[in-house]
């Protein structure tokens, strides 16, 4: 049903909408230019969404706006376009892209429309227009919000071709930073001129030469020679085109250069059959050795830019240079004070000289405050989340010393083992947090086998002992069952009720649970996302025990919170994170780390071996074998795929029990078995009965088998680092020596050294932090988190300092000014973030 029109759009622009009508328009219209967005990005590949495709979104969301009064041309055009998407699937990619181009710029023409009329539509900030030394001083700077197509210069081909890249308004462009810079700023003598690397020379000109090729006529060709104090050398200009071999336009360009003028030359320096030159030189004639230089190329720090077709280098830097005046439109989030104390540039100025650096002074200067500034937006965000819930109140489960003697106390004492010093002090820190009444939020972190579900346990035990119950979610099936049958061997000497809940559990079983679960009988459930479902209600949620918990977005997250009053949050996980991907994925939780593994734990033997290695490895798996140990094999597919040349779990199985190992019990688990298959496969290798098991991934959390004490992966690298060490933390959980093969046949030397820092290294955060650097955060977490920081600039690799500095900054502005009263800028910003954030999940 389509929106009633309410008079015509002028009538309605200065009518505006009221508060309601507003909100309900931009929850709208935001998943749109988000889908729109993503589609751009993904290469108007009519992406998958989890239930629909785009153009299927597209239809059904522009056939239905909101029912709030729009302009009168408005609900026409929306079935206008809302039809064009029923042929979207059958065009090219340039009409695509044309298609998602207009319907973008309309959208935003008509969020423009209405917006800002609204009485409580964030007021836009008036900022006084100051003139920056390093701004180019120009009276008609076009408005930070003006479309690219209003600007001079910029016709209707171009603006297509720049909202193919997601540009679409003057503040896109600005903060469409260079991805790498050309350093001609090097001023050198031709007898210091070094092949491959970028320079400048200042010159005399002895000889000019102009002409046509005698091969190709419509290439021309000049060339100078130049001498400077150290030494000559002979720079050539390729001029390719007819016109370009006219005669009489020859004889002017020769002209430029007399003998004896003083030129200036950037580029690339390469050497030749006729020693050093210049590859496609920047050339200008100077009036003397000592003056400036008037080219806004050569001699300085040239920027490179992400391009799409159709859009040259050139072109794009004079646009750049075109909108750059409008810098001095932009708010400034910091007042003069705390950018003096951190001796930080101001935002005007760091946006000039990102695309114009002066040197690489400057750009290092300018990258710093526009790095800050993400960081600090990231932490002012996470910093509020954690305020916001302290804020609340939470159940204490608070104790004497003489509690020891209670639930925990003889959980402890009934383990085979001694909890370690690490372990120790993570519980202690636990324990201080239940016994406040603001709800605890904490991560803990520790590698393979340190021992982290003993302590959740033994937390869990802190809430039902306190008389609250407790939930523990884990991300797999085959993990949520390993907890539970952990648990089963411990609770019943304890009394303590214990239920499994996940998407295979039958509907018989699922009603009794929820109905324990409801009325307190059941103290601890355990479970796979399905705890999240409305179903599931308990009667007095106290803590919440989430596993692997980078798996998991934090909207999954909240809602389990949301199942109790105020339930405390315990996460894990066995994922070593590097401290900047903590800080920022995580900066709302309290971090503990078991860095200490349990005595007796051998350490594990790394090897890389070639394919045409693998009978050493099937050796190593016999030899261990007839010692009484097991083996898994590892691989990264199911079946046999036509786009990959890899070996497949399937097939390697059926080899290894036909040819390899005919005498041998082998399995075979992967995620597409049943549950119940998954269990029965689990147990046969955990009972001995299966001596090898061949697996996918699914074996990197919940399989837990002392004796295993062979893993031989194979294609090693197509996996992760932190994946890799995840999986050779399935072995060396007994007393035995054990050993870990990485089979690789990649040419691919960096494909080498990343597993060569898994043969040189068993510590997990050195592990993560080289994973980080070279794969980047998104690949080392193995998922799209909804958590994860959208930087433009910031590098979580590199930049670790820089988000210490504005971690500091964020606290203390928030310490000074909770509210952000003062920092209303800082505020408006953080608020477009969560609009951001709220859009990418609504649509994910």
């Amino acid at each position: 049903m389509v929106a009633q029109p309410a008079g015509d759009s002028s009538t309605q622009l200065n009518a505006g909408l009221d508060y309601q009508a507003l909100e309900r328009f931009l929850v709208w219209i935001r998943p749109l230019q988000q889908a729109l967005s993503l589609e751009v990005d993904r290469g108007f590949s009519n992406l998958q969404g989890r239930n629909e495709r785009f153009d299927s979104f597209m239809q059904r969301e522009l056939g239905t706006p909101p029912q709030i009064p729009l302009p009168g041309d408005v609900p026409p055009r929306l079935l206008a376009l809302a039809k064009d998407f029923a042929d979207y699937a059958s065009l090219d990619d340039a009409a695509r892209r044309r298609q998602v181009t207009v319907v973008r710029q309309w959208l935003h023409a008509l969020r423009q429309r209405l917006e800002p009329s609204a009485p409580m539509a964030p007021p836009r900030l008036k900022v006084a227009q100051r003139s920056s030394s390093s701004a180019p001083s120009t009276p008609a700077a076009p408005g930070l919000d003006s479309p690219l197509a209003q600007v001079k210069g910029i016709g209707p081909k171009l603006a297509e071709r720049l909202a193919s890249l997601g540009l679409l308004l003057v503040r896109d462009l600005i903060l469409h930073y260079p991805r790498d810079y050309v350093d001609y700023s090097a001023l050198l003598r031709i007898d210091a001129l070094v092949p491959g690397e970028t320079a400048t020379i200042v010159a005399t000109v002895r000889r000019c030469h102009g002409f046509t090729s005698p091969r190709n006529p419509n290439l021309s060709i000049i060339e100078l020679q130049l001498q400077d104090p150290t030494g000559r050398i002979k720079v050539t200009r390729f001029l390719a085109g007819k016109r370009f071999s006219n005669p009489s336009y020859l004889h002017g360009q020769t002209r430029q250069y007399p003998n004896g003028a003083t030129v200036a030359v950037s580029g690339l320096v390469k050497s030749g059959p006729y020693g050093i030159s210049f590859q496609d030189p920047l050339i200008e004639v100077m009036e003397s050795a000592q003056a400036p230089l008037r080219s806004s190329r050569i001699g300085r720090l040239l920027p490179v830019y992400p391009l799409t077709e159709g859009l040259t280098a050139d072109r794009f830097r004079s646009l750049i240079e075109r909108v750059l005046p409008s810098v001095r439109l932009w708010p400034e989030p910091l007042p003069r004070g705390r950018r003096d104390a951190r001796q930080l540039l101001s935002r005007d100025r760091a946006l000039v000289a990102i695309h114009c650096p002066e040197s690489s002074d400057q750009l290092q200067q300018a990258r710093h405050r526009l790095v800050f500034d993400e960081f600090l937006l990231l932490q002012l965000g996470l910093m509020q989340r954690r305020a916001a819930l302290k804020q609340r109140s939470a159940p204490s489960l608070s104790s004497s010393a003489s509690d020891r003697d209670g639930l925990l106390g003889r959980f402890l004492t009934m383990l085979p083992f001694e909890f370690t010093a690490a372990q120790q002090r993570v519980l202690a820190e636990i324990e201080s947090d239940l016994n406040r009444q603001e709800p605890m939020a904490r991560l803990v972190q520790g590698d393979v086998g340190s021992g982290k579900t003993v302590v959740a346990v033994a937390a869990l035990l802190r809430a039902i002992q306190a008389g609250w119950q407790g939930a523990m979610m884990a991300p797999t099936e085959v993990l949520a069952e390993q907890h539970y049958r952990s648990l089963c061997g411990w609770m019943p000497a304890l009394h303590v009720t214990v239920e499994l809940l996940t998407g295979s559990t039958p509907q018989k079983q699922r009603r009794r649970i929820l109905a324990d679960v409801a009325s307190g009988a059941c103290k601890i459930l355990v479970g796979t996302h399905a705890l999240l479902e409305d179903p599931v209600a308990f009667s007095r949620l106290g803590l919440v025990v989430v596993d692997e918990q980078h798996r998991f977005g934090v909207r999954q997250r909240n809602r389990l919170l949301g199942k109790g009053l105020q339930p405390h949050l315990l996460t894990m996980t066995a994922t070593p994170i590097p401290r900047t991907l903590a800080l920022s994925l995580h900066g709302d939780l309290d971090v503990s780390q078991i860095d200490e593994l349990p005595p007796g734990r051998t350490p594990i033997r790394t090897a890389m071996i070639t394919g045409s290695n693998r009978d050493e490895a099937y050796d190593l798996i016999r030899d261990e074998v007839d010692k009484g140990q097991r083996a898994y094999v590892v691989l990264p597919l199911v079946e046999e795929s036509e786009k990959m040349d890899l070996r497949s779990a399937v097939d390697v199985h059926r080899q290894l029990a036909d040819e390899v190992f005919p005498d041998l019990q082998v399995g075979l688990l992967h995620g597409r078995l049943a549950s119940a298959d998954k269990q029965a496969v689990i147990r046969a290798f955990a009972s001995g009965e299966t001596k090898v098991l061949v697996s996918t991934t699914v074996v990197e959390v919940g399989v837990d088998v002392p004796e295993a004490s062979v893993m031989v992966i194979d294609h090693a690298d197509r996996f992760g680092l932190a994946q890799l060490h995840q999986l050779r933390g399935r072995v060396g959980r007994g007393a035995a020596a054990s050993h870990c093969l990485l089979i690789n046949d990649s040419r691919n030397p960096l494909a080498r050294q990343r597993l060569e820092v898994l043969v040189r290294s068993t510590d997990g955060f050195e592990i993560a932090e080289m994973d980080l650097r070279l794969r980047g955060p998104g690949q080392v977490l193995g998922t799209r988190q909804s958590g994860l920081p959208d930087l433009a600039l910031a590098s979580l690799a590199d930049d670790g300092s820089v988000l210490e500095e504005a971690r500091e900054e964020a606290a203390d502005i928030l310490r000074e000014d909770p509210e952000l009263r003062d920092y209303a800028v800082l505020r408006r910003l953080l608020d477009e973030q969560r609009s951001r954030v709220t859009s990418a999940a609504q649509l994910n």
